[in-house]
C-alpha cells in the first residue's frame, strides 16, 4: 500500500530516530559496564581480534587451519562465558547491553529487500492517522457516530423517498466503501444543502480507509487551490502537490466555497481529470447540484464528476442547527 511523500518522509524520521536512540542508549549502557567492570573491556577487544582471526581462517585455504580454528572457538567461547559471568555478577538486567536492531525482521532499516517492512509501515499508518486527527474537523468523525435521527422522515416527492431513508442508504454505501476500499474503486461525489453531514460522512470515510493503511490526504477546496496557486507564482516547490496527485484517496472538501476563477477551473480540471487518467479514486463534496456544477466550473469538468463519480445525493434539514438547539 503506498504512502504520501510526506507520511513516508516522517516515517523514515521516526525510523531513522528510534535506531540512533537505541544505539546511544547502547553505548550509553556499554560505557557503564566497563566503568563497573574494567575487565568487560578487555574482553571485548579480545573477542573482536579472535572473532576477526577466526573469519579470516575460514576463507584462508592454505596449510591445516583446523586446529587453530578449534583453538580459537575455544578461546572465544570462554571469553563469552567470562563475559556473562562478570554481567551476573555485576547484577545488571538482563537485557542491559542488548544490542539487537530495533526491528529484527529488517535491522531498522525500514525494508525487506524492495519491500517495506512491517516496522515502518506501522510508523506510516500512525503519522497517517495523526495528520488526519490534525485536519479533520472536530475528532467525532466515525460512523457509530453518524446520527440518522437528525434527519427528518419527510417524503421528497423529487427523489422518491424521505431524507431519512436516503441517508440511511448512504450511510450502509460509505461505511461498506470504506472497509473494502482498495485503490482504484470509483470516486464519490457528495452533493448537497449546507448542513446535511457531507463533510462529517467524508471524514469517516477518510478514517476508515486510513485505518485499513492506504494513503488518504484530506484537504477543503480553497486551501487546494491556494497550493496551486503558491506553485504557479513560485511561491512554493512544485513538488508540495505531489501528494494530491499520488494518494491512494483525495478527500476535496467543500468544492464551490472559494472564489471560482479560471486558474481555479484549471486547477480542477488538472486534479480530476489527471487522477482519473491514473486511476485514482477521488471523493469531493460540494453545496453544489450538477447544474450548478456546469454553470460554475464548465462542461468538461462537470461532465468528468457526474459521469465518472458516483454522485451520493444528501437530503434533510441543516442539523447543524439541529445540533446546536438540542
Amino acid at each position: 500500500m503506498a504512502y504520501t511523500n510526506s507520511v513516508l518522509t516522517r516515517a523514515r524520521a521516526r525510523l531513522s530516530q528510534e535506531n540512533e536512540r537505541k544505539r546511544a542508549e547502547y553505548e550509553a549502557h556499554l560505557n557503564r559496564a566497563y566503568e563497573l567492570r574494567p575487565r568487560l573491556r578487555e574482553i571485548d577487544r579480545e573477542l573482536r581480534r579472535s572473532g576477526a582471526r577466526l573469519a579470516m581462517l575460514v576463507f584462508q585455504q592454505e596449510g591445516d587451519t583446523q586446529a587453530e580454528l578449534a583453538r580459537l572457538r575455544a578461546e572465544n567461547e570462554a571469553l563469552q562465558h567470562e563475559r556473562q559471568w562478570i554481567l551476573d555478577e555485576a547484577e545488571l538486567p538482563e537485557d542491559y547491553l542488548d544490542d539487537s536492531p530495533v526491528c529484527s525482521l529488517c535491522g531498522g532499516s525500514g525494508y525487506l529487500g524492495s519491500k517495506m517492512c512491517e516496522c515502518l509501515r506501522e510508523l506510516c499508518r500512525q503519522e497517517q492517522k495523526r495528520e488526519l486527527a490534525s485536519l479533520l474537523p472536530s475528532g467525532r468523525e466515525r460512523f457509530e457516530n453518524f446520527s440518522l435521527e437528525l434527519y427528518p422522515e419527510r417524503f421528497y416527492p423529487d427523489y422518491g423517498t424521505s431524507a431519512r431513508t436516503l441517508m440511511q442508504k448512504n450511510l450502509n454505501y460509505c461505511r461498506k466503501y470504506a472497509a473494502e476500499f482498495r485503490p482504484g474503486v470509483q470516486s464519490l461525489l457528495f452533493s448537497g444543502a449546507t448542513g446535511l453531514g457531507k463533510t462529517f460522512l467524508s471524514a469517516c470515510v477518510a478514517r476508515q480507509v486510513a485505518d485499513g493503511g492506504h494513503s488518504v490526504v484530506y484537504v477543503t477546496a480553497g486551501k487546494l487551490f491556494a497550493d496551486y496557486e503558491a506553485v504557479k507564482f513560485e511561491r512554493a516547490e512544485a513538488e508540495s502537490l505531489r501528494d494530491y496527485r499520488d494518494c491512494e484517496l483525495l478527500i476535496v472538501d467543500d468544492l464551490g466555497t472559494e472564489m471560482t476563477t479560471e486558474f481555479v477551473k484549471a486547477a480542477l480540471y488538472e486534479v480530476v481529470n489527471t487522477r482519473l487518467l491514473t486511476q485514482r479514486t477521488t471523493l469531493i463534496s460540494t453545496n453544489l447540484n450538477e447544474r450548478d456544477l456546469e454553470a460554475r466550473y464548465g462542461g468538461q469538468i462537470a461532465s468528468r464528476l457526474v459521469g465518472s463519480y458516483r454522485v451520493i445525493y444528501f437530503l434533510g434539514d441543516d442539523i447543524r442547527r439541529k445540533n446546536r438547539t438540542r
